[in-house]
């Protein structure tokens, strides 16, 4: 599904028009007039998005700089701040995001997603499982305090003590601990971590714009997001604009590339990239030794 069909940047003659025309931009107070100067060294047109699009390019290319523009245009929902000028408001103004009707009936579960965001879920998860820790001792102590007591009921305040100490002859210290504290939340790296979080956050039917979704995520994960990224928007009727150097998600079914090193900016295919040839070099000056084991192996067998 396309919601978001097209989306334009203002053009190298808007921007200078601006900036030779706006007054506030003649202050020298300001050291940066962010995003204006990103894309006037090369031609930008305007981008034709389809139900999954893929910006690449070198870092400085421009990628988040879109990203953030198209979340900001179409007032998506975000978790985490981003980097911005007193000119990203003049600039957002002269950007054109065209979409469909149905575009409002998804808007709620549309968002932007950054690494900020996997990062920041990271961070809290393990705040969860410390504090979870933490709890876990103050409760084995409770309930070694609580079971070998010496007690008796003095007045109607030791009530609540007592139930304490009875229960904790009761139990075992595993089920007392268990019956006083929320689940554990399961202890998993950061990969794993971030791969969920993807899971959790992207649902039916929505825009997402995801930032370089592969940060954390090793070859087999990476390959595992890009099978369910391609189902949601296959079954789901998700669009995404994602941003990456990832071979394995640049290599996604349907995906339109739009390549920010080219001038003019123009869609490509996944092989043609600059950097998916440096890796295909790469490995090709590697190659005899990445045959060698499995000689090796082979002869031993």
């Amino acid at each position: 599904m396309t919601y978001l069909t097209r989306f334009s940047l203002p053009g190298e003659g808007a921007e200078l028009n601006f900036l030779a025309d706006d007054c506030e931009n003649r202050r020298t107070c300001y050291t940066s007039r962010y995003p204006f100067g990103v894309f006037l060294s090369r031609a930008v047109p305007e981008l034709e998005l389809e139900p999954i699009t893929i910006l690449c390019g070198g870092n400085g290319s421009g990628k988040t700089t879109i990203l953030n523009l198209m979340g900001e245009k179409l007032n998506l929902r975000r978790g985490t701040m981003f980097n911005r000028s007193s000119f990203f408001e003049n600039y957002l103004e002269m950007c054109r995001a065209e979409t469909v009707s149905a575009f409002r009936e998804v808007r709620e579960n549309s968002r932007i997603i950054t690494s900020d965001d996997v990062f920041d879920y990271i961070l809290d998860l393990r705040c969860m499982n410390e504090n979870i820790d933490h709890r876990r001792k103050e409760l084995l102590e409770e309930y070694t305090s609580a079971r070998y007591a010496k007690f008796q009921v003095r007045s109607m305040e030791d009530v609540e003590r007592l139930c304490q100490v009875v229960d904790a002859q009761r139990r075992t210290g595993s089920r007392y601990i268990r019956d006083r504290m929320m689940n554990d939340v399961v202890e998993k790296s950061n990969g794993e971590s971030a791969f969920a979080f993807f899971t959790k956050e992207i649902r039916e039917g929505g825009v997402y714009l995801l930032d370089e979704p592969e940060n954390s995520l090793s070859p087999q994960l990476q390959e595992e997001l890009r099978t369910f990224l391609e189902d949601s928007a296959r079954f789901y009727r998700c669009q995404f604009v994602i941003s990456t150097h990832s071979p394995f998600l640049l290599a996604m079914k349907g995906a339109k590339i739009y390549d920010l090193d080219s001038d003019p900016v123009q869609p490509c295919r996944w092989i043609e990239l600059g950097h998916i040839q440096t890796y295909w070099r790469f490995f090709q000056k590697h190659g005899e030794e990445l045959e060698k084991p499995s000689k090796e192996f082979e002869a031993e067998c």
